[in-house]
């Protein structure tokens, strides 16, 4: 199966799932949930990062103005790649933010060249990153306001869940799967970054 695939995301999604619904639901184990959880969202905008550089490579080697990939779309009704990583970012930090009692740092979303796209996951990392594992003690507790559903809320937990993980993995595959379409040398290890394996 393919990452280009979007059921590779939802595959992965329902096995983070499972993996979140295995832990019990007290405080002790319930404030690293959402720190991991974020954590690994954080380190997927890396991985992005990290992919920008080969966009770059690919576009120097075949001679043609990078600005091209940052406008490409997989499909006419489909948002562009400067989109999927906006909200990437979006997703990330805005989990980080209200899941911590936090106001979500505001970006303009004008972001045009790659740097410019550089400059924003890395913005975004700094955030996120800069939120303590305590802050998360809360975030079951929080309730979340959704911009596109006035008058209603949603529970931390399921913002995590409903919200964060899905939408987050959904875009970084999307702006994944462009660079892909588009002939840039990336391979699922890029999509996933370091694993931290052990002797046995």
């Amino acid at each position: 199966m393919s990452v280009c695939d979007p059921t590779w995301t939802f595959v992965f999604g329902v096995a983070l799932l499972r993996y979140l619904g295995s832990l019990t639901s007290n405080e002790d184990t319930e404030r690293p949930m959402y720190y991991q959880v974020i954590s690994q969202c954080t380190q997927s905008l890396k991985n992005l990062d990290t992919c920008l550089d080969k966009a770059e490579q690919h576009a120097a080697a075949k001679k043609f103005d990078v600005g091209v990939l940052m406008t490409s779309r997989l499909a006419p009704d489909m948002q562009h790649f400067i989109y999927q990583v906006q909200s990437a970012c979006d997703y990330v930090k805005a989990a980080a933010a209200w899941l911590s009692g936090q106001t979500s740092p505001k970006h303009e979303d004008n972001e045009r060249t790659i740097d410019e796209l550089r400059d924003r996951i890395r913005k975004t990392v700094a955030f996120a990153e800069s939120v303590k594992e305590s802050q998360y003690a809360d975030a079951r507790e929080r309730k979340v306001k959704l911009s596109w559903a006035p008058g209603k809320v949603i529970g931390g937990e399921d913002y995590l869940l409903q919200m964060t993980i899905p939408n987050t993995f959904f875009h970084i595959a999307m702006a994944y799967a462009i660079l892909r379409h588009n002939g840039v040398d990336v391979g699922k290890m890029d999509f996933l970054g370091s694993i931290n394996l052990v002797d046995a």
